[in-house]
C-alpha cells in the first residue's frame, strides 16, 4: 500500500462514520468539513503514534520499517494541514445538538483547544527542521507522546455530536487507545525489550569521510537477513541515541556483524571521529525488508554511497541464489567512494555478478542501464536501489525510458528524518 491509500482510507473511514452521527442536509456545510477534518488530524496523529512504536506486526503490515517512517512523515504533515482548517471554521451547528464528552470549564476548553494545534504544529515542524542537531532533536520529538494527549482532551472537551459509542466514537476511541500504548511503549518500554544485544567493536577502519566498523556480540548474537538494518546506540557521551544503519553483512555464525557509515550528519561525524575498538553497543535489530525478488530473469541492482551497503550483504548470504542474473551498479564519487569500487568488484565476481563501476554522473548511469538490458526484455527486469532521494527520480526516469514497469522497482527509503 502507498501512503495515499493509508491516508484517504482514514479520512474517508473518519468522514462515513461522522456523517451517521449528523443530519443529511446539514452535510454539505463548513462545520461539517471542520468536524471531519478534525476529527481525521486526530486520527491521523493516533495512527502515527502507532507506525512509530516499531512493533513488528506493523513493519510486516507496511513491507519495512523505512515505509513505515515514510508514511509516518506524511500522516503529521496532512494532520497539521487538516488542523488548520479546524481551528480557523466552527465544527458545530445549533441543529446537532451537540454536547462535550469531558466538561470543562470555558476557559479550559478554548485552552485545550489553543494548545493542541501548537502541540500538533510544534511536533511536525521540529520532525521536518533538518537544521536541528539530532540530538536535540531526538528528545524534541519524544515529546509528541505526550503533546497527543493535550489532542485527544480537546477531542474530548468540545460540543460535538461524537458520543463514546457512536461509530465515530468507537472508531477514534480504538485508535487512541493504540495510540496512546504505542506511545507509552516507545518512550518507557522499547529500550528494554526491544534490544537485540550488546556488542563490542572489534575493528575500525576510516578512509574518505567514512567508517566501517566490525562489531561482535557480547553473549549470544541474533538472527537477520541479508539487506536488513539495525539501530545502534553506543554507550559513549553524545553517541547514545539509537541511529539506524544498514547491515554491511551477511549472517555469520560468530555473530560478528559489519557497518559502513559515511560522516554526513552532526551523530554521524561525532560517530567517524570518536569510536574506537573496545567501545560497547546496544543494537536494536533486525528491521527492514530489502530483499531479492522471486524468479527475477534479470536483477539490476544499484547502490549510490553508503546506499551499497545492502548489496554488499546479498554478495556475501550464503543462501543466496542466481548471482549471474545480476547486474550491481556502484554510483560513486571517486574522491569519497568507500568502499573502494575495486573491492566490491572483486568480491561481485567471486559470486558471479557483473559488476559496473558508475562514476560519471546520471548520463553514464542511463548508459549502464541500456546495456544491463541488453538481451533481456524489459518486463522481465527487476531493478533494486538504495540511494538518496534525487537519484531514485532519475532511475525512475531511465526505467520508463527503457520500458521497465514501475511495479518491477524495489526501493530501500534512504532517510528516516
Amino acid at each position: 500500500m502507498k501512503n495515499w491509500h493509508w491516508l484517504v482510507g482514514i479520512l474517508l473511514i473518519t468522514a462515513l462514520t461522522l456523517l451517521l452521527e449528523i443530519p443529511a442536509d446539514t452535510w454539505l456545510t463548513s462545520a461539517t468539513l471542520s468536524l471531519i477534518l478534525g476529527a481525521t488530524a486526530l486520527a491521523y496523529m493516533a495512527v502515527s503514534c502507532l507506525l512509530a512504536s516499531r512493533w513488528r506486526v506493523v513493519e510486516n503490515l507496511f513491507g519495512g520499517l523505512d515505509r513505515v517512517y515514510d508514511t509516518h512523515k506524511w500522516l503529521g504533515i496532512w494532520a497539521l494541514v487538516f488542523a488548520s482548517y479546524h481551528l480557523v471554521f466552527k465544527a458545530n451547528l445549533e441543529v446537532w445538538n451537540s454536547v462535550p464528552i469531558v466538561e470543562l470549564s470555558k476557559y479550559w476548553t478554548r485552552m485545550v483547544r489553543q494548545l493542541s494545534y501548537v502541540a500538533l504544529g510544534m511536533i511536525v515542524l521540529l520532525a521536518l527542521n533538518r537544521n536541528i542537531p539530532y540530538s536535540v532533536w531526538r528528545w524534541w520529538h519524544k515529546l509528541s507522546g505526550p503533546l497527543f494527549l493535550i489532542v485527544i482532551l480537546h477531542g474530548l472537551s468540545f460540543k460535538s455530536p461524537i458520543t463514546l459509542l457512536s461509530p465515530a466514537g468507537i472508531w477514534l476511541g480504538v485508535l487512541c487507545v493504540l495510540g496512546i500504548l504505542a506511545a507509552l511503549y516507545k518512550l518507557l518500554l522499547y529500550p528494554f525489550v526491544a534490544r537485540a544485544g550488546e556488542y563490542r567493536v572489534i575493528n575500525v577502519r576510516s578512509d574518505k569521510g567514512a567508517v566501517h566498523l566490525t562489531l561482535a556480540p557480547i553473549g549470544k548474537g541474533f538472527a537477520f537477513k541479508a539487506g536488513q538494518f539495525a539501530f545502534l546506540s553506543f554507550k559513549d557521551k553524545g553517541l547514545r541515541e539509537p541511529h539506524p544503519f544498514t547491515i554491511a553483512c551477511a549472517h555469520r555464525e560468530n555473530g560478528h556483524l559489519e557497518f559502513v557509515i559515511r560522516a554526513l550528519g552532526d551523530y554521524t561525524q561525532a560517530l567517524r571521529e570518536q569510536v574506537k575498538i573496545g567501545m560497547i553497543a546496544d543494537l536494536y535489530a533486525p528491521y527492514g525488508h530489502f530483499k531479492r525478488p522471486a524468479n527475477a530473469a534479470k536483477e539490476i541492482w544499484i547502490g549510490a554511497g553508503v546506499g551499497i551497503s545492502p548489496f554488499i550483504a546479498w554478495l556475501q548470504d550464503p543462501h543466496g541464489e542466481r548471482f549471474d542474473a545480476a547486474t550491481l551498479i556502484y554510483c560513486f564519487n571517486p574522491a569519497r567512494a568507500f568502499p573502494p569500487a575495486e573491492q566490491l568488484q572483486q568480491v561481485a565476481e567471486q559470486r558471479g555478478v557483473a559488476f559496473v563501476a558508475n562514476s560519471g554522473g546520471t548520463e553514464q548511469l542511463a548508459e549502464h542501464l541500456r546495456q544491463a538490458l541488453n538481451h533481456t526484455s524489459p518486463a522481465a527486469v527487476h531493478v533494486s536501489f538504495c540511494g538518496p532521494k534525487g537519484l531514485l527520480l532519475r532511475v525512475r526516469e531511465l526505467m520508463r525510458e527503457c520500458g521497465v514497469p514501475e511495479k518491477n522497482l524495489h526501493v530501500e527509503l534512504f532517510e528516516f528524518r
